[in-house]
């Protein structure tokens, strides 16, 4: 059997498998909201006041209607990630550089934190806003999560060291949730309680919406899971109209799917 035929079959084994497990599970009906063009390279997503963020040519912008704001920083290098969850101050992490840069809600600059000049060694690999002006930071030097007072330029850790490597990280104000390379979901609060949530599928995206539900795709194929649920393992197969897409988004019962041509939002209500 030839290399590509043999690859063409390891595929078709993946999706008739991910068919199986799937298919008797109930489906989760998306409504048709909206839908336009796309010319950027990142959607981020929407705020509860109607803007939507956006990535192109490493600029962050914020638009609605015939608003629009724009950051860049090109001596910080990429992007790496943008945390949304107040959008009066709003987190921008240049990993290259090992810096963060925090936004008002004109994307005027608030301040500019380079952990590398820090008094207490800081290596940042993931980073989200936390309640009480701070910052979630997982540092490399130690493996630890840690909580990062950005007013006082105060660090302390309050995890224990990782064991694994982490392969999605996901934080909102009062928690840090990650997901290790063997797919177990781990919870981390701000006192530095750690909880094991169990084990996720198997995916190529993933997005968390609480201690117990999160969304993801495998196989250009969108799923909903409640790890609480005894109803058909808590697997609902989401209906939407794209055959293939590159992104997700999921907030406040609106999902954004992400394509090279077009972003289109659903409604949906998750049980």
């Amino acid at each position: 059997m030839s290399k590509t035929a043999h690859t063409f079959l390891c595929l078709l084994f993946i999706v008739c498998s991910f068919s199986v497990v799937f298919s008797q599970n109930p489906k989760l009906k998306a409504t048709l909201i909206s839908h336009f063009t796309n010319d950027t390279d990142d959607f981020l997503g929407f705020d509860s006041f109607g803007y939507y963020y956006q990535i192109t040519n490493n600029v962050f912008s914020k638009i609605k209607g015939k608003e629009l704001f724009e950051y860049k920083n090109v001596s910080l290098g990429k992007i790496t990630k943008v945390d949304l969850q107040n959008p009066l101050k709003i987190v921008l992490f240049y990993e290259d550089f090992n810096t963060v840069v925090l936004l008002d809600n004109q994307l005027n600059k608030i301040t500019e934190i380079n952990f590398s000049l820090n008094n207490t060694p800081i290596v940042v690999s993931a980073i989200g806003m936390s309640t009480q002006n701070q910052l979630w930071i997982f540092n490399t030097l130690n493996q630890q999560i840690g909580l990062f007072d950005y007013l006082k330029n105060e660090y302390k850790t309050v995890s224990t060291p990782f064991i694994e490597t982490i392969k999605y990280y996901q934080t909102d104000f009062n928690t840090f949730y990650w997901i290790d390379k063997k797919n177990n979901w781990f919870s981390c609060d701000i006192f530095g309680k750690v909880s094991s949530l169990g084990k996720v599928a198997d995916f190529d995206s993933i997005e968390i919406i609480n201690n117990h539900q999160y969304l993801f795709s495998k196989v250009n194929l969108l799923y909903f899971k409640d790890i609480t649920s005894t109803n058909s393992n808590g697997f609902s197969e989401i209906e939407i109209l794209e055959k293939s897409f590159d992104k997700f988004c999921y907030k406040d019962q609106i999902l954004s799917i992400f394509t090279t041509k077009e972003i289109t939002n659903y409604k949906i209500v998750t049980p």
